[in-house]
């Protein structure tokens, strides 16, 4: 499915939002909503795509020549613990745009690309305040997309906090909701909550893209065999089918790819989160086929000579975590202090780190998530719409006067679930 000159053209010169427009006048980028993206996996049927976490630089490249080579659209993603206020990435919420659009120029990419703020979590009340201050901001600095992740929260909180940030994201932006922590096997999200999230969203004129589940998954490194629940995720989407919501699937990395494909094919999923496998990839660690890093008898990472960082730069960069007490799951803590580092690289050593995340992306692409030649179905929902502006994907079904605060506390308290341990799940 190739896409003419001139469709390109047109979807350039319509597809492209205001703020990034504005950003990056003169560019040949076609950087869309979050709706576009979701649109084109929807038309395509059965089919997902990555949101390829960009921890640095050469996962961003090596995602968007992916991308190029299987035709398809893909999402650029960092989320706020790391590439917020404190990050600990290198790419962040305000230059993630800007990297991804230099990049896509310079390349030659085509394909349609958003940027997604993932995991804006808001782990307690008292985050609101900072959150209406800096939402706006990354919206200016070119963020086409964003995921409002209060699952921390109770659920009437979660529901409140949700209708309260709604109110800076723009209209045409991708919009994606969560319920229940990523925790494993334990506080897994039941239809009744996302039905709750998801009525009371609509009752108030908020129709998210995507929403995101506890379904059985972790981030980071999976290290054992539990993973995604894709009997939960069916009955959960089945539930929501009214409302015409997609998936968002979290924690991908370590999950096998004949359980990924089961997700794309009997799941509305048409998003996935792939973050640590990529930047195990890209530094030239061993892993398996699906992204998980394998680890010698001794319980440490397995470097491949000649992939990746140079040997020499690999010792420096275990030295750095040692010293600084991280332990495997904390090497992502290295993607800040090395990256000036890795830029500073020959160009052959940059390009194998780009060139490894290029062909383990493709892969998912085009043998796993079945994403290939969506980029086309992307470019023809811009079309069909003339403009960057998909709307939403269904209109209001609920009584907005069965969902005011004090009805939203009564109807949450009637949910129950476990909500699984407490504590501090990172993103």
């Amino acid at each position: 499915m190739a896409v003419s000159q001139t469709d390109f053209t047109k979807a350039l010169a319509v597809g492209r939002p205001p703020n990034v427009v504005k950003l990056f006048p003169n560019s040949k980028a076609l950087i869309v909503s979050g709706k576009v993206i979701d649109r084109a996996l929807m038309a395509k049927g059965k089919a997902m795509t990555i949101a390829a976490n960009g921890r640095n630089n050469f996962i961003i490249r090596g995602a968007l020549l992916a991308a190029q080579r299987a035709n398809a659209a893909i999402i650029i993603e960092i989320a706020r613990s790391e590439g917020g206020a404190n990050a600990y990435c290198p790419v962040n919420y305000w230059n993630m745009a800007m990297q991804v659009d230099q990049a896509m120029n310079e390349l030659g990419i085509t394909v349609p690309v958003a940027i997604h703020a993932d995991h804006y979590g808001i782990k307690k009340e008292a985050d609101l305040d900072f959150a209406k201050v800096e939402i706006p901001t990354i919206f200016e600095a070119g963020i086409t997309s964003i995921a409002i992740d209060a699952s921390h929260l109770p659920d009437d909180k979660n529901l409140l906090t949700n209708l309260a940030l709604t109110q800076l994201i723009p209209a045409w932006a991708g919009l994606e909701t969560e319920i229940g922590e990523i925790k494993g096997d334990q506080g897994l999200s039941t239809p009744a909550e996302a039905l709750f999230l998801i009525q009371g969203l609509n009752a108030h004129n908020i129709f998210p893209d995507w929403i995101a589940l506890n379904n059985g998954t972790t981030h980071g490194i999976e290290d054992s065999g539990q993973g995604i629940q894709v009997a939960l995720t069916t009955e959960v989407h089945a539930r929501l089918a009214p409302y015409h919501i997609s998936g968002a699937q979290h924690g991908t990395s370590g999950n096998s790819s004949d359980r990924l494909r089961e997700i794309a094919a009997q799941t509305a999923t048409t998003k996935a989160n792939v973050a640590t496998a990529l930047q195990m990839i890209s530094w030239g660690l061993q892993v398996n086929d699906y992204g998980n890093a394998i680890l010698d008898t001794e319980g440490n990472f397995i470097k491949i000579k000649d992939a990746g960082v140079t040997e020499h730069m690999w010792r420096e960069m275990v030295a750095c975590a040692e010293a600084n007490g991280w332990k495997k799951g904390n090497y992502k803590s290295l993607n800040l202090p090395f990256e000036p580092k890795l830029m500073g690289q020959p160009t052959a050593i940059r390009n194998r780190m780009i060139k490894r995340v290029e062909e383990f992306v493709y892969n998912l692409l085009v043998n796993v998530f079945n994403a290939q030649d969506s980029a086309p179905l992307g470019i023809k929902a811009i079309l069909d719409k003339c403009s960057y502006d998909m709307g939403a994907k269904v209109d209001r079904l609920e009584d907005s006067a069965q969902w005011s605060g004090e009805k939203i506390t009564r109807k949450a308290a009637s949910l129950g679930g476990d909500k699984g341990p407490a504590g501090d799940f990172d993103d």
